[in-house]
């Protein structure tokens, strides 16, 4: 500062009240966690016929000509499995839906099959259970958000001030229908409380390269709050729903190495930065695989069961780990069943520290509300510390990486 120079101070009277940063949630599903909050909570329900007792409830004095829709069933320990007779009987006159907590499942009665594979112009090849599985369960969520603008826009506001509210002031949102011009009418609306990076999947990579989109660029008229977000490609599916691709030979790739790194190479010519879906071991291997074979830095989203030899890999690479540290305490039960013997594997956010990788924290909602530090919070509640379940330190990490997570402060809170 030049010799002389005066400095203002301006000083803000708090009333008790504490400023702090601002919150980055890297992974979200926007639109999904704004209509979610408007659905039929199934998330404590820890069996199909209690999900389907609480739909049935719902179902008394659900309007006759809509779908009803619940959200969040997990489904990983029931006693037993979701079977579609079970909806049928819970709403014999309407279309039923539950979407699963991870999103890469919906559980349908006869009469959503039907309705959706109307809509979709193609049959649903749901069997006895009446589950649909990663596309095609992509594909009735997709079906499920196509709301009028305004009421969608409405849900999103209200979202958007939820985020605020727990801190979260900007988001990377990956909502798997092309977001940024429903942004943009957003904000020119009003809704402005958050920053915004929307990112793009393949099916719409081709209208983003012709407008010549690249990861970063403001969108002219956002006030600097809206950004073009990253390429999204899923190459696996989840621990939840037992589609995550693993050394084993178990879950399933949607990407096969092949397609998966010339898709990459376009979308890193065109300017875009690559975060990749890989959530088994077999599928980060992949991932990482293509990241180098491209020569490019990018995202490796979730990333939850990692083989050894891959954890140096990400710092090595450039890659960021896009962790979600609440899905470590979610997910302990489940990866404990279907993941024996491999957990010391499962959500290694310690071991990626030690190996000098970057880590970036997100919630993906709506699996939780937008809350990217949720499970570091979590874990120091009072309760006996859990033992043989996921990797050592995990939640920990999580609560030393929040600083990480800071930008700018914009709002204050009272403690």
């Amino acid at each position: 500062m030049p010799s002389g120079s005066e400095v203002t101070t301006e000083v803000v009277e708090a009333d008790g009240a504490w400023l702090g940063p601002g919150l980055r949630d890297h992974h979200v599903h926007f639109d999904q966690w704004a209509l979610m909050r408007q659905r039929i909570d199934v998330q404590d329900c820890a069996s199909a016929e209690e999900t389907a007792d609480r739909l049935a409830e719902a179902a008394r004095t659900a309007l006759p000509d809509r779908v009803l829709v619940g959200h969040g069933y997990r489904d990983g320990l029931w006693p037993a499995p979701a079977r579609r007779e079970l909806l049928d009987r819970a709403a014999p006159g309407l279309p039923v839906v539950v979407v699963a907590a991870d999103l890469h499942a919906v559980w349908c009665n006869t009469r959503a099959l039907a309705h959706f594979a109307a809509a979709l112009g193609r049959a649903l090849p749901a069997g006895e259970d009446g589950v649909l599985r990663e596309q095609d369960a992509f594909d009735v969520t997709g079906a499920l958000s196509r709301v009028p603008d305004e009421l969608l826009d409405a849900a999103v506001e209200e979202a958007v001030e939820a985020a605020a509210r727990r801190g979260v002031t900007g988001v990377v949102d990956l909502e798997m229908v092309f977001g940024l011009d429903r942004w943009a009418r957003r904000i020119a609306a009003g809704t402005d409380g958050i920053r915004v990076a929307s990112g793009v999947y393949p099916g719409e990579l081709d209208g983003v390269v012709a407008r010549g989109l690249r990861t970063g660029d403001v969108v002219p008229g956002t006030r600097g709050l809206l950004t073009m977000g990253p390429f999204k490609v899923i190459t696996d599916g989840s621990l939840g729903t037992r589609t995550a691709a693993t050394s084993d030979g178990g879950g399933l790739l949607t990407w096969t190495p092949e397609d998966l790194v010339p898709v990459l190479r376009r979308a890193v010519a065109a300017g875009l930065v690559p975060a990749v879906h890989a959530i088994g071991d077999r599928a980060v291997t992949l991932a990482l695989n293509a990241f180098e074979t491209v020569g490019t830095r990018g995202t490796i989203e979730h990333a939850q069961l990692l083989q050894p030899d891959d954890v140096p890999r990400f710092a090595r690479l450039g890659v960021v780990a896009s962790v979600q540290p609440e899905h470590a305490m979610d997910d302990r039960d489940i990866a404990d069943h279907h993941w024996a013997g491999r957990t010391d594997r499962a959500f290694p956010f310690a071991a990626l520290e030690r190996a000098g990788a970057r880590m970036q924290l997100g919630s993906d909602a709506p699996r939780r509300a937008t809350r990217p530090v949720g499970g570091a919070r979590r874990r120091r509640r009072p309760g006996p510390r859990r033992t043989g379940s996921v990797a050592p330190g995990a939640a920990d990490v999580g609560a030393r990486r929040v600083a990480g997570q800071h930008r700018r402060p914009r709002r204050r809170g009272r403690r």
